[in-house]
């Protein structure tokens, strides 16, 4: 059952991780590419300004819970999913493109986070072929001429797996276009996935996590860059309440 977002037309379509694997593994099987997004509050915020990111979050095939206010939200619709943060699917993604001998590609970030990144890739996913390592210029625009020539490149190296690290709007919309460019690849939208794996961000640990109070973490370590995103998100939090109360009384 789908978790929708009202007015926005958005819906987190997969509700468990065993669901997910499932779906990209018949994928990748198939040789069939897809856009995933991992859909939290900061999302809903551009969500609600940004008509072209609403258009590339409809375009995306799967769309999970990145954050534990949207699986709260879903509880209280009557709608529970399960929640899937972005970068703890890099691993395990990368290890089941491994498994079923997928060409994988890194795009975004900078080019020293993408070789600590793929390093590590590489240990923890052995077998995994990482074919192509993109650090896209400053200004990076998913609707240029520099995106056709990512999607080009893809193309040419036989992608089937291609990791998405250039921060929302831009890897949703590229992952939405890349849909129509290459068609065959599975673009997979992590936003600072590879950092965490380099090492240039530093997660909040397990306890943080598992008390729902990353959001915090996160806060302390970059207030300047942070305050504004989560007051924003504060902001919209009681709107999307009382729609996932009405949700639950009409379903």
């Amino acid at each position: 059952m789908n978790f929708n977002f009202g007015a926005d037309e958005i819906a987190v379509n997969i509700t468990q991780k065993a669901q997910l694997w499932r779906e990209i593994g018949a994928r990748f099987a198939n040789q069939t590419g897809f856009a995933l997004a991992t859909l939290n509050l900061d999302h809903l915020v551009i969500l609600s300004r940004n008509a072209t990111f609403r258009a590339a979050y409809r375009a995306q095939d799967f769309v999970v819970a990145d954050g534990n206010p949207i699986v709260w939200l879903s509880r209280l619709a009557g709608k529970p999913v399960a929640l899937i943060p972005g970068s703890e699917l890099v691993i395990p993604m990368a290890q089941l493109a491994a498994k079923n001998g997928v060409n994988t590609a890194l795009v975004g970030s900078t080019e020293s986070v993408l070789s600590a990144a793929a390093e590590v890739l590489l240990r923890e996913a052995p077998g995994l072929k990482i074919k192509t390592e993109i650090a896209p210029p400053f200004g990076f625009d998913p609707e240029g001429k520099d995106a056709e020539k990512i999607f080009d490149d893809l193309n040419n190296a036989d992608i089937g797996l291609c990791f998405l690290a250039l921060s929302a709007p831009k890897q949703e919309q590229f992952g939405a276009r890349g849909r129509k460019m290459s068609p065959n690849v599975g673009f997979v939208s992590i936003g600072a996935g590879l950092d965490f794996l380099a090492g240039v961000q530093v997660r909040a640990p397990k306890w943080v996590r598992a008390i729902a109070m990353e959001w915090a973490w996160r806060l302390l370590l970059n207030p300047r860059r942070l305050f504004k995103r989560y007051a924003a998100c504060i902001w919209i939090l009681p709107r999307h309440t009382i729609a996932a109360f009405l949700q639950r009384r009409s379903s």
